[in-house]
C-alpha cells in the first residue's frame, strides 16, 4: 500500500481518528484484546489501535524511505488538538520530553536557584519532584511545603493552608492539579487567584488531568502546565507538552539555544552565502520563533509518539472529556463502596471526579500481588498502598472482578 494510503488508513489525514460505528462507553473496540482486567491506566495507558496503526505507518516509511511522512503536519495537529483540549492556543504549547522536563524548564526560565524568592508546593505534588524542590532548598531557595489534612483518613490540601504559605516574596506555586498519590484535585482557579494577588505565578502538573478531566487554562488563569503523553493522552514515553501563558513570554529567561527554536536562519560560512551584516552575528543570522517553542524547544523529539498523539488526541476530543469523566463516575462510586466494605482505608476524597482511587495498606505489594495475579487483574501496587485507575474501556464487571480478587484488609 502506498505511503499516502497507509497514512490515511492510520487516521493522519484531515478526518483524523474515527470512532467505531455507534461508539459508546465503555469502548473496547478501539483497543487490543487484553489478557485480563487492566485497571492501571494511571501508570501507563494502553495504546489505542488507531494510534498503533499511525506508528506503523511512520515506521513503514522510515524502513523503506518510500515517500515522505507528514511529520510537520502531524505535529501541528498534535499542538492544535492539545490546545483545544486545555483551551489554549497552539503558540502557547511547546514539545518537551516529559512532565518533569516541563517543570524543570519553568524553574530554569524563572531563574531559580540564582534568583531567590519563595516557592510554595505541597506533598500531594508528584513525588518525583520532591528531589527538585529539596535540592533548590539546599541551594538557598525558600521552599515551603504544604502538607495534607487527613480528616477521616482522606488526604486533601486545604486552601487556607496554601493561602497562609503564599507569603510576600513568593514567586512560584507548584502543584499537581490531580495528585498521582490519591487523585485529589486542586481548585486551580482559586489557587491562581490567591497566588496572582500576591505576585506569584502558578505551575500545574496536569499529567493526571489532561485527557481525563476537563481543563480550561483560560478560566483558571494558570501560568504554566505540563504533562507527558503515556498516561491519559494515550501516547507513549519520550514526548510531553508544556503550556505557558502567552503574555509571560517576555518575562521568562531563555536558558537554552537550539536550532528548533528558530524561525529564521541564514549562515555566512558556506560557499555562496551572503556576507554577514551584523557584528554580533558574524557566523549566522538567526531569528527566534515568537511562540513557546522559541523559548523551550530543544533538539529533535520522538516522531513515533507524535504519530500516536496525532490519532489519540483526536480520539479523546471526539469522545469528549466530559463524557469520559461521566462514564467512570459509577465505577468510582462502586470502588469507594466496595473497598470500604472490605476494610480498606481509602485516602481519595469520595467526591473526586478524577480517575484515581487509592488505599493505604501496610505491606500492600507483598499482601496483594499473589491474589491479583491469580485473578489476572492489574492495578498499581506500591509497598504500602495501592491505586486503581479505570479508563474508557473499563466497565462495572472489571470493578467487580477486582473487588472479588481482593482479600479483606
Amino acid at each position: 500500500m502506498p505511503l499516502a494510503a497507509r497514512a490515511a488508513a492510520a487516521g493522519l489525514g484531515d478526518a483524523g481518528a474515527s470512532l467505531p460505528d455507534g461508539a459508546s462507553l465503555p469502548d473496547r473496540a478501539s483497543f487490543a484484546a487484553m489478557p485480563g482486567v487492566y485497571l492501571d491506566s494511571g501508570t501507563m495507558h494502553p495504546i489505542p489501535l488507531g494510534a498503533r496503526d499511525a506508528v506503523r505507518a511512520y515506521v513503514d516509511q522510515r524502513a523503506t524511505m518510500d515517500g515522505h511522512y507528514p511529520t510537520d503536519a502531524v505535529e501541528q495537529r498534535v499542538k492544535d488538538n492539545f490546545a483545544r483540549l486545555i483551551n489554549a492556543t497552539p503558540a502557547e504549547i511547546a514539545f518537551v520530553q516529559s512532565t518533569t522536563a516541563g517543570e524543570q524548564s519553568i524553574i530554569d526560565a524563572l531563574g531559580f536557584p540564582y534568583r531567590k524568592g519563595r516557592i510554595v508546593t505541597d506533598t500531594l505534588h508528584f513525588f518525583g519532584s520532591f528531589y527538585l524542590y529539596e535540592e533548590l532548598a539546599r541551594q538557598g531557595v525558600d521552599v515551603a511545603w504544604v502538607r495534607p489534612r487527613t480528616g477521616s483518613g482522606v488526604a486533601r490540601i486545604a486552601m487556607d493552608d496554601i493561602e497562609q504559605a503564599i507569603t510576600p516574596g513568593t514567586r512560584l506555586v507548584a502543584l499537581s492539579l490531580v495528585s498521582t498519590y490519591n487523585g485529589f484535585e486542586h481548585d486551580l482557579q482559586r489557587v491562581c487567584e490567591i497566588a496572582h494577588a500576591r505576585g506569584a505565578l502558578v505551575y500545574a502538573d496536569i499529567v493526571h488531568a489532561a485527557g481525563t478531566v476537563p481543563i480550561d487554562v483560560r478560566a483558571s488563569n494558570v501560568d504554566f502546565a505540563s504533562c507527558a503523553s503515556y498516561k491519559w493522552l494515550m501516547g507513549d514515553f519520550g514526548l510531553g507538552l508544556l503550556y505557558v501563558r502567552a503574555d509571560l513570554h517576555d518575562r521568562l529567561q531563555r536558558t537554552r539555544f537550539g536550532y528548533y527554536q528558530l524561525e529564521g536562519f541564514g549562515p555566512h560560512v558556506y560557499p555562496f552565502d551572503p556576507p554577514a551584516t551584523k557584528a554580533d552575528y558574524p557566523i549566522a543570522d538567526v531569528t527566534p520563533r515568537p511562540d513557546m517553542e522559541g523559548l523551550f524547544a530543544g533538539g529533535t523529539h520522538a516522531h513515533t509518539v507524535s504519530a500516536m498523539l496525532g490519532w489519540s488526541l483526536d480520539y479523546i476530543l471526539k469522545l469528549g472529556v466530559d463524557r469520559i469523566a461521566e462514564h467512570r463516575q459509577p465505577l468510582l462510586q462502586r470502588l469507594h463502596e466496595g473497598l470500604a466494605t472490605r476494610g480498606y482505608a481509602v485516602v481519595t476524597p469520595p467526591e473526586s471526579r478524577t480517575p484515581l482511587v487509592t488505599c493505604v495498606l501496610e505491606g500492600a505489594h507483598d499482601r496483594l500481588s499473589a491474589p491479583l495475579k491469580a485473578a489476572n487483574v492489574q492495578i498499581t501496587l506500591s509497598r504500602n498502598r495501592f491505586r486503581v485507575s479505570p479508563s474508557v474501556f473499563n466497565d462495572m464487571d472489571d470493578i467487580e472482578r477486582l473487588l472479588a480478587a481482593l482479600p479483606r484488609a
